[in-house]
């Protein structure tokens, strides 16, 4: 009778590839497939302990021990002798969750030890299903555990075709072995790949948010009402309380979120903002929460979202009154359990962050209308901030303006011309619609147009400014559809680029004339389907 053929091929270059594999699926993937590669070996299967996640569906539920970790299928390989044939590639079915502790496989992990049969499988109590074993001709099992410095990773499974010798269990326990180091080397390596890819984020985030801040400078004022938001940022910085900062356009809401989160006991951490009125509605989870690769059309690689960039510090949802409704709930979820998962993931995440929410709306009458959910209004404000137009700080005018001053020439490379008694009175009779980001661009227009050794500047007729900035519970009467917005959205936008010529970046560029980022421009002509190229006027003669 011809001798059975060896277990394994050549087992050295099992372990030999195992050493050399750095991603933690290629690995488990590797591991099975080179086993079931073995005419002898029927079925190879790799369980990993994880949390419990399907405790109300499976199988074992009444079995389980607490609950809270399991033995997770997460590798599977073999050939299957049965008519019709099984597939054994995929990771679902009856055994893909063993408690520990339960069954011949849960038995490995919580001891430990390894379990062996070398024989007669079919014809013992040992197996749950003595006929599909019947039917694959199997007559062997040998599982081991994945451990690695006194901790059990998980469990190393094979079923096999023949009686086994000694020696090739020697070699399925080295093989075992060398994949629990495998296992933890690839999960150090994934960790430091997710961590080099947050950095990267964070960097190149924290680089734009920084050109931003050094444009506006800190909060600048002595007036009263100023006052007043100084003392409420003290008395909430030091907590770890949701705050609503609520004011006018332009009127500094980002410069206080900014001011509460230095005060802070984040202030060592990252302060990431959201501009929620910039992201197109379907791209608004994945803005928030991160996405897997290949969860949807465009997801080339995995994402970390801006909670999770934010971890340990502050989130700034600026313009949260624009947060679409269905997204509402899976926000509040966040800030009541710390907890989300990315799009396209089974696997729930868990984070610290302390959320610092601003809005132009009155939120409260948005929520009553039914526009904005009351349970996670009532959420955001824990302490609400209101930030004063700047047509209430007329003393906050001068030293305002010879901040921007200042700033505008030191970087336009131009000496900066004298703030004069007659032009601050000017500057603190105009109204200011568009508030201090109006006043700064203003005072930055002048130090380009000035000629003389005083500042000149340009306002609008007082009049025309007055009827531009209507009070909000006038404009409140008018309530539009969402298409209406999009419509006068579009057509504003349309008029901007018309104006600009097409352009968009730089000096007179449309972004220049809205008062947003020229990204922040481009992404809602994506959003609305505009395009610049047809609004460019050409070679003129």
């Amino acid at each position: 009778m011809p001798a059975a053929p060896p277990l394994f091929k050549d087992p050295k270059q099992i372990l030999l590839a195992l050493a050399q594999t750095r991603s933690l699926p290629e690995l488990l993937t590797l591991i099975v497939e080179r086993l079931a590669a073995s005419p002898r070996i029927a079925l190879a299967r790799v369980w990993l302990v994880r949390p419990g996640d399907v405790c109300d569906t499976c199988r074992f539920r009444s079995e389980c021990p607490d609950r809270t970790n399991c033995l997770h299928l997460v590798a599977s390989a073999g050939s299957s002798r049965a008519e019709p044939a099984q597939d054994w590639t995929g990771i679902g079915g009856a055994f893909r969750r063993f408690p520990i502790g339960v069954r011949k496989v849960g038995l490995i992990a919580s001891q430990g030890k390894a379990i062996e049969v070398q024989s007669g499988i079919v014809s013992s109590n040992w197996i749950v299903d003595s006929e599909w074993a019947r039917r694959e001709q199997l007559e062997g099992f040998l599982g081991e555990p994945l451990q690695h410095r006194g901790e059990v990773l998980g469990v190393l499974a094979v079923f096999c075709r023949g009686e086994l010798e000694s020696g090739c269990i020697d070699w399925l326990r080295m093989i075992a072995n060398h994949a629990a180091a495998a296992l933890v080397n690839a999960r150090a390596f994934d960790e430091i790949e997710a961590l080099r890819a947050r950095l990267e984020w964070e960097n190149d985030y924290l680089k734009e948010e920084v050109r931003e801040a050094q444009s506006l400078g800190e909060i600048i004022g002595a007036s009263p009402a100023l006052e007043a938001v100084g003392r409420k940022i003290s008395l909430v910085a030091p907590t770890d309380s949701a705050v609503l900062i609520q004011g006018e356009s332009g009127t500094g809401k980002e410069l206080v979120a900014r001011e509460i989160h230095r005060q802070s006991q984040r202030a060592e951490k990252p302060m990431i903002k959201v501009n929620c009125a910039a992201i197109p509605r379907e791209l608004f989870e994945s803005e928030f929460f991160g996405h897997a690769k290949g969860s949807f059309t465009g997801a080339l690689r995995d994402r970390a979202g801006r909670f999770e960039l934010a971890h340990g510090g502050t989130l700034l949802l600026d313009e949260v009154g624009e947060i679409p409704l269905e997204l509402q709930a899976k926000l509040l979820r966040v800030l009541q359990e710390g907890e989300f998962e990315r799009v396209g993931e089974e696997r729930t995440r868990k984070v610290n962050v302390r959320v610092i929410a601003a809005t132009h709306r009155d939120l409260r009458r948005e929520a009553e209308a039914g526009r904005f959910r009351s349970d996670l209004y009532y959420r955001l404000s824990v302490f609400p901030i209101e930030v004063p137009p700047l047509r209430e700080r007329g003393a906050d005018i001068p030293l305002l303006a010879e901040a921007f001053l200042a700033s505008a020439a030191r970087r336009l490379g131009r000496k900066a011309p004298k703030l004069t008694r007659a032009v601050v009175q000017r500057l603190q009779r105009y109204p200011w619609p568009g508030n201090v980001r109006e006043l700064q661009h203003v005072i930055e227009r002048a130090v380009l147009t000035s000629s003389g050794a005083a500042l000149e500047v340009e306002l609008p007729d007082s009049a025309t400014a007055r009827i531009s900035s209507i009070p909000a519970a006038q404009e409140a009467a008018l309530v539009r559809t969402d298409a209406e917005l999009r419509t006068l959205e579009r057509e504003n936008l349309r008029a901007a680029l018309a104006a600009a010529d097409g352009k968009i970046y730089g000096k007179g560029g449309a972004a220049e004339l809205l008062g947003v980022r020229p990204t922040t421009l481009a992404s809602r002509m994506k959003a609305l389907g505009l395009d610049n190229r047809s609004l460019r006027r050409g070679p003129r003669s």
